[in-house]
């Protein structure tokens, strides 16, 4: 890896929070008027996902959003992977954690991620593009059966397994997904406003709002701290 930039786990949602997160992140990128690489595909490319988040972003500041499209009939993967390599970031959108995953993996864009975010490029998501970009998330074969829930590989980018906008909820599945990890596994509460910096290092730093963090301990999970924010 040449010089990995931090990677920014947003819970996302509305307000004027996004905006001092998505300028954190344009800080990061030192270049004015960057191309941003919008991936939809937690919510299959959806025209109003792209419309009301390219909307949120560019209050941050002036840039190119480019919306590389994989899940439809008219996605040109060899197309997508030019622009990526051109972008200066790239955007992971929300919606379904399990579905996007599905449609990258059936793309083979995985790797290409992983040697981009290796090369410098600076990655960020919301809601369940926060959760892609970690290791790893949860799911249940029977919804109704809390026995078939089992852990899923996520991009990897972060290197830690988070969930978002969770806290009215009391982080549930984010304790269900660490019940299955081994001891002294942690994962990351992400609010509603607010992001989780995290560095290549392992250095781990909350943005805008607390993130909340759980334990893996013997037969539960608990909370044991919490990241303070820093400013930014």
């Amino acid at each position: 890896m040449t010089n990995p930039k931090p990677v920014y786990l947003l819970a996302g949602g509305r307000g004027s929070s996004n905006e001092v997160l998505f300028k954190a992140v344009f800080n990061e990128i030192s270049r004015p008027d960057p191309l941003i690489a919008y991936v939809g595909a937690a919510n299959r490319d959806d025209k109003g996902f792209f419309k009301f988040m390219g909307a949120e972003i560019a209050k941050a500041g002036k840039c190119r959003l480019h919306h590389v499209i994989l899940s439809t009939k008219k996605a040109d993967p060899d197309k997508t992977r030019d622009i990526l390599h051109l972008a200066d970031a790239v955007f992971m959108s929300g919606g379904d954690v399990e579905a996007g995953m599905e449609i990258l993996k059936s793309k083979n864009m995985l790797n290409l991620f992983g040697a981009l975010y290796g090369e410098g490029k600076v990655f960020f998501g919301a809601s369940a593009g926060s959760i892609m970009l970690g290791r790893e998330w949860i799911r249940w074969e029977d919804p109704d059966d809390e026995s078939t829930a089992e852990l899923f590989p996520c991009m990897d980018i972060a290197p830690l397994i988070c969930d978002t906008h969770a806290e009215e909820d009391g982080w549930e599945e984010l304790k269900a997904a660490l019940n299955l990890k081994p001891e002294n596994t942690a994962g990351y509460g992400i609010p509603s406003g607010a992001c989780l910096r995290v560095h290549h290092n392992g250095d781990l730093e909350a943005l805008g709002g607390q993130v909340v963090k759980y334990l893996k301990e013997g037969q539960g999970v608990n909370k044991i701290d919490a990241l303070l924010p820093v400013r930014i």
